[in-house]
């Protein structure tokens, strides 16, 4: 009665039903039924648990109810959020939170107001010298947008040059001499004051430069700059304040995660710290990677299984320190970051302070501008108007000849109000535009899960998940108060206090065919399990020495970069041997990597066969 759409199927033989399930999963959506076969009892002892078999068929089945509605009610979100403002200030105004119907007023900018100011943004350029069109087309766009607006400033959010070789000298372009110079060429041509935040590709000259320090100095030197960040007052009590990324050899795990260093998050909270709101003051911050608790759109799979997502995404406490800033500091209106390649035609290319625990701060993903590092077609800067009574947030069309598209609106309110803890909040109210460009699927999502999203398996032990459908999902706290989950078919780590995608646990190939349960190990904890119904074996997967589970496997790109070469070294060279001795087909050259890790005890017994340096999953992505 409460899932019209769900059959339960008892039975003593659950598996000889999988064509029941199979067929049914072939119907269309909105008829479709969803068979849940529970394992009927065969004792006494098992008659006594049957009630616990109907539960977890009720849970499955609100589960799976809840997949096959998920597309409508996402579509039914979007269209509300788009269709109306939000009156929100951080997460204990939360209650007051409002929804309206009106469309705020265009914004007017007073040229001869001194609170009045222009910010010009720039996502990831990946300058390449041999195409470059792209690139002065929307310099030009952006020049037209900024010219002769009051107080301009741009931003260029890093990753500046292309990671490839693009000159034939055999190594990268991104992070040397000649990529710095002509980005600065290429930022002097706005003749507008601006400065930059480094990304993770920023540091990649390993050819030119032994340490990241040499390479830092360099970057910094060429492009005019004396630290890795920046604050500057570009109007009347408003600031912008730019963190940038320091290390790339030196990463312990994936080069591609955007790190800034410990005295950086000194300097930023002192910063931000050192200007109140209580004194009027509006802050808008940039990095190139966002910040765990932002809930803008990432990729599954690329930035989250590769442990990419998140500014400072490997350390657990420098990663959330940034959010708990915004949460305590309302004078943070807004954070803009790039990374992801991703455009703003999607309703999580902006996010809004509705009571989520953001604070007072709209974070906004920024695009590119070349058509050859897009991931979806679109060409995109963003421009942002504003003064002191708020700010719109625009998009540069560059694809459409720089056309200005207004997608969101700002405005403060004209008084804070009392808060608890003798705290006081200044509210935002905000209004996302509709636009025609929003209409299309939604590309590259990302699952992140909500209180609200019925999928939440309230239970400290016992059957998680059930291998089905690879749309399927469904999360669960540990005893340790780690947060897993199951999406896309994979097992997934989420940060317990924003709920945000840390990483991948299990992969596609390892949890196919197999069942998720959680057991108590008897001393106050739990073990995750993995195992396959009427076999005699099954996986513990264990979490990490700090206690995450996520897999932190990405190696460094400069030591796989050297590796890579040594294999190209090893093919060439056996080619030429096959050759010679008149053996046919292509080399094939294998890899042994180190170092090593296992839990057991002894080096004896070890494996250190090679693999394939270019091995890809077994199962499709």
């Amino acid at each position: 009665k409460q899932f019209p759409q769900v059959a339960i199927l008892v039975s003593s033989q659950p598996h000889r039903h999988s064509s029941v399930q199979q067929k049914m999963s072939m119907a269309p959506v909105a008829t479709r039924a969803t068979v849940v076969v529970v394992r009927a009892a065969k004792s006494a002892p098992a008659a006594a648990a049957h009630g616990r078999f109907f539960t977890r068929a009720r849970t499955l089945a609100a589960r799976r109810a809840v997949t096959f509605s998920r597309r409508a009610a996402s579509l039914a979100a979007r269209a509300s959020r788009r269709a109306a403002p939000a009156r929100a200030g951080n997460a204990a105004a939360s209650p007051r939170a409002e929804l309206t119907d009106e469309v705020p007023p265009k914004m007017h900018i007073d040229p001869e107001d001194p609170s009045s100011y222009t910010l010009g943004i720039l996502g990831d350029l990946h300058m390449d010298p041999r195409d470059l069109q792209d690139s002065y087309e929307g310099r030009e766009h952006m020049r037209n947008a900024l010219k002769g607006a009051p107080n301009p400033f741009l931003v260029s959010l890093g990753d500046l040059g292309e990671s490839k070789d693009c000159t034939g000298s055999g190594s990268l372009y991104a992070g040397t001499t000649e990529c710095f110079e002509l980005v600065r060429e290429f930022l002097d041509g706005f003749e507008t004051p601006y400065d930059v935040v480094g990304g993770n590709h920023d540091l990649e000259g390993i050819d030119e430069f032994m340490t990241d320090e040499e390479n830092l100095e360099a970057y910094l030197r060429i492009l005019g700059k004396d630290k890795p960040q920046f604050a500057y007052e570009i109007a009347e009590k408003t600031m912008v304040v730019g963190l940038g990324s320091t290390s790339f050899r030196t990463a312990p795990y994936t080069s591609h995660e955007v790190r800034v260093d410990q005295a950086q998050i000194d300097w930023f909270e002192q910063c931000i710290r050192s200007h109140p709101a209580s004194e009027g003051w509006k802050i808008f911050v940039f990095s190139h990677a966002p910040i765990i608790g932002s809930a803008l759109r990432v990729l599954q799979e690329n930035h989250v299984v590769n442990g990419c997502c998140w500014l400072n995404h490997n350390d657990a406490n420098q990663s959330k320190k940034f959010i708990e800033i915004v949460r305590d500091c309302p004078q943070i209106k807004g954070w803009f970051s790039g990374h992801f390649h991703l455009s703003h035609d999607y309703e999580d290319s902006v996010t809004f302070p509705q009571g989520n625990n953001r604070g007072n701060c709209i974070f906004s993903t920024t695009g590119v501008m070349t058509a050859r590092s897009s991931r979806d077609g679109r060409r995109h800067s963003r421009l942002v108007r504003g003064n002191s009574q708020g700010f719109e947030i625009c998009t540069v069309d560059h694809k459409k000849g720089g056309v200005i598209r207004l997608d969101a609106t700002v405005t403060y309110s004209e008084s804070c109000e009392p808060e608890a803890e003798n705290k006081s909040f200044c509210s935002t109210m905000v209004y996302a535009h509709k636009h025609e460009d929003y209409d299309h699927d939604k590309w590259f999502s990302a699952y992140q899960p909500s209180l609200e999203d019925g999928c939440r398996v309230d239970t400290e032990q016992g059957d998680v998940w059930e291998d089905g459908e690879e749309e399927q999902v469904c999360w669960w706290h540990m005893k340790d108060g780690k947060v897993l989950g199951v999406v896309s078919g994979m097992i997934i780590e989420y940060d317990a206090s924003t709920l945000a995608p840390l990483g991948m646990v299990v992969s596609r190939d390892e949890l196919e065919g197999r069942q998720v349960t959680v057991v108590d190990d008897d001393f106050g904890g739990s073990a995750l399990v993995l195992y396959t119904p009427g076999t005699n074996n099954a996986t513990v997967v264990q979490p990490n020495e700090d206690g995450s589970y996520w897999r932190k496997v990405v190696r460094n790109k400069m030591v796989r970069m050297r590796e890579m070469r040594r294999v190209a070294a090893a093919k060439a060279w056996l080619k030429t041997e096959m050759a010679e001795e008149g053996t046919e087909g292509e080399p094939e050259v294998l890899s042994s990597y180190g170092p090593y890790t296992t839990t057991a005890g002894n080096v004896i017994g070890i494996s250190t066969r090679a693999i394939n340096p270019k091995a890809k999953a077994k199962t499709s992505a």
